[in-house]
C-alpha cells in the first residue's frame, strides 16, 4: 500500500483520470463526481477542519456545562489561564470531557445494537441514483421507506420502555454520560476515516468510483470510495449518517428533556417544542429516506472525516446545542415568540416537503404528471458515466422549483431559525446551528452547480437560463 500511495502522491491526478475528464461536444464529462485537483488553499482549509472541528465541539460542550452555555465565560476562563505548562495541563483538566467506562460502552453498545437492526430489520431493495461509473446500487428499503423508521420506532419505543417501564436505566442516561461520550465518539470517528482511508485503498467495494487528487489529505478528509460497502447492502454512509448519528438526535433531545425534569421538576414548553419539531424533521428523514438515496450525501459526496467524523460526533453535538442550553438555562418565551416559532416551523415543514415531494415525484413519473394543475415543465438532460454510457435525468423547471434552484433550502432553514428561536436571544451558542446551516447550504449550492455543470454541460446552461436564481428569488 506505501508505494502505491507514493505514487499517488508524486503522480498527482493519473494519466487514466486526465483522460476520462475531458470535456465532450456538450460541456460534459464522464467524470463529473468528486474533484481531482486540489489547491493549497483547499489543502489548509481540510487540514484546519481536521484540527480544530473537534476542538470546537469540545468548547461548545465545555461553555454549557460549565459556563450555561456562555462562550463569552469560556474565552474568559482561557484567557485567565497562566501560560505555563502548569496552567495549560490545568485548563485541559478542567474544560476537556473526561473518557470513562460507561462512555465507551453505552457507545459500542449503541453502535453494535444498531448494527445489528440495520442488518436484520425486514426491508425490500431500493436504488440510489448512477454513480459517476455507471453503478445503480441497491439499498436496504421498506415499503415507501428505507428501514430507518422501523429502526428509530423501535429504538425509541425500548428506549421508553426500559428506563420508565422497566426502569432498567435512568432517561437522563445520554445527558449524565455527554462529556464521556464525546470522547467515545470522538476516538471512534477518527479509526472510522482511517480505516475507510486504508479499505478504499486495499479492498475497495467500487475501484471504478473512487477519486484520488494526488493529496492524500484531502482525500482523507472528502474520502476516496464513494460508497463503501460490507457486501452488497451494507452501506457506509448510509448507516452511519441515519443510524448512529439522526436516530440519536431524537433520543439525545429525549435524555436532555428528562434530565430537566429530574434538575427542575418540570420539562418547559420550549424544551416540549424543541423535542416535537425535532421529531418531525427526523421521522421525515426517515419516511423519505428512499428520497435521501437520491441526495449529494449520497449521490455525490464521498466518505473520509467529512462524513464519517461528522455523523459520529458533528451530527449529534452540534445538532442538539438547543436541547442542551435549554437543560443549563430558564428560558420563558413570550406567547408571542411561541406562536412565531411554530408558525416558521410550520409553514418551513410545508414548504420543505411540498418542494421535496415535487422533485422526487415528477422523476418517479419521469414528467408525466401535472404540478398545480398544470404540465410538469422540465428538461431531460443527458450525461455521462465513465463506462461511456449516456443516460438521462430530469431538472425540473416548474411549482417551486420554478422559482429557485433549491426552494426546498429556504424551508430548510426556516425550520432551523425556529429550532433556534426556542433558546431565546440571551447567548449566541444556541444560535449557531442555523448559522451553520446556512453556511453549509449557501456552499452547497456552489458545490451543486459546479458538479451539475460537469455533469449535464449545455443542459445546466439551459437550466441556469430557466431557474436563474439559487436560493432566494431576484437576491441570490
Amino acid at each position: 500500500m506505501a508505494v502505491t500511495l507514493r505514487q499517488r502522491n508524486k503522480a498527482g491526478v493519473t494519466a487514466a483520470e486526465k483522460q476520462a475528464s475531458a470535456v465532450d461536444d456538450k460541456g460534459r464529462t464522464e467524470t463529473w463526481g468528486r474533484s481531482f485537483q486540489i489547491s493549497f488553499l483547499t489543502r489548509a482549509i481540510c487540514a484546519s477542519i481536521i484540527a480544530f472541528c473537534p476542538l470546537m465541539v469540545i468548547a461548545f460542550w465545555s461553555a454549557c456545562t460549565h459556563y450555561q452555555c456562555s462562550l463569552m465565560a469560556l474565552g474568559g476562563r482561557v484567557l485567565d489561564t497562566p501560560p505555563t505548562k502548569t496552567g495549560l495541563w490545568q485548563l485541559i483538566v478542567d474544560l476537556f470531557p473526561h473518557p470513562t467506562k460507561e462512555g465507551f460502552m453505552l457507545f459500542g453498545g449503541w453502535l453494535i445494537y444498531q448494527g445489528v437492526m440495520y442488518a436484520i430489520v425486514p426491508s425490500m431493495i431500493g436504488y440510489g441514483q448512477r454513480t459517476p461509473a455507471g453503478h445503480r446500487l441497491p439499498y436496504k428499503v421498506a415499503i415507501h421507506h428505507v428501514n430507518g423508521l422501523n429502526i428509530w420506532i423501535i429504538t425509541h419505543a425500548l428506549f421508553l420502555a426500559g428506563s420508565l417501564q422497566f426502569g432498567l436505566f435512568p432517561a437522563s442516561i445520554i445527558a449524565d454520560n455527554w462529556g464521556a461520550l464525546l470522547v467515545a465518539t470522538n476516538v471512534y470517528g477518527y479509526i472510522l476515516t482511517v480505516f475507510v482511508y486504508i479499505k478504499a485503498h486495499l479492498f475497495p467495494s467500487h475501484a471504478d468510483d473512487r477519486k484520488f487528487s494526488g493529496s492524500w489529505l484531502y482525500d482523507f478528509y472528502m474520502g476516496i470510495e464513494m460508497n463503501p460497502r460490507f457486501g452488497k447492502l451494507w452501506d457506509f454512509k448510509l448507516f452511519h449518517n441515519g443510524r448512529p448519528g439522526i436516530c440519536a438526535w431524537t433520543l439525545i433531545n429525549l435524555s436532555f428533556a428528562a434530565k430537566e425534569f429530574e434538575t427542575k421538576g418540570y420539562v418547559s414548553k420550549e424544551m416540549i417544542a424543541l423535542n416535537l419539531m425535532h421529531a418531525v424533521y427526523v421521522v421525515d428523514f426517515f419516511y423519505n429516506e428512499d428520497w435521501y438515496l437520491r441526495t449529494i450525501d449520497i449521490a455525490h459526496d464521498h466518505f473520509g472525516f467529512y462524513l464519517s467524523w461528522g455523523d459520529s460526533v458533528w451530527l449529534p453535538w452540534m445538532y442538539t446545542l438547543q436541547s442542551h442550553y435549554l437543560l443549563r438555562n430558564v428560558v420563558h418565551l413570550s406567547p408571542a415568540v411561541y406562536a412565531l416559532v411554530w408558525a416558521l416551523e410550520i409553514g418551513g415543514y410545508i414548504i420543505f416537503r411540498v418542494a421535496n415531494h415535487q422533485k422526487d415525484y415528477v422523476r418517479r413519473m419521469d414528467g408525466k404528471c401535472k404540478i398545480w394543475g398544470r404540465d410538469a415543465r422540465f428538461i431531460r438532460a443527458e450525461y455521462l458515466t465513465s463506462d461511456g454510457k449516456k443516460h438521462s435525468s430530469i431538472l425540473l423547471t416548474s411549482g417551486l422549483w420554478g422559482f429557485t434552484q433549491h426552494f426546498n433550502y429556504i424551508g430548510d432553514l426556516m425550520m432551523c431559525t425556529a429550532f433556534c428561536m426556542t433558546c431565546g436571544f440571551q447567548h449566541l451558542l444556541p444560535w449557531f446551528y442555523v448559522i451553520y446551516m446556512s453556511i453549509l447550504l449557501v456552499h452547497r449550492t456552489l458545490r451543486d452547480d459546479d458538479r451539475c455543470r460537469a455533469k449535464y454541460g449545455v443542459y445546466w446552461d439551459e437550466y441556469q437560463k430557466a431557474v436563474p436564481w439559487r436560493l432566494i428569488p431576484y437576491v441570490y
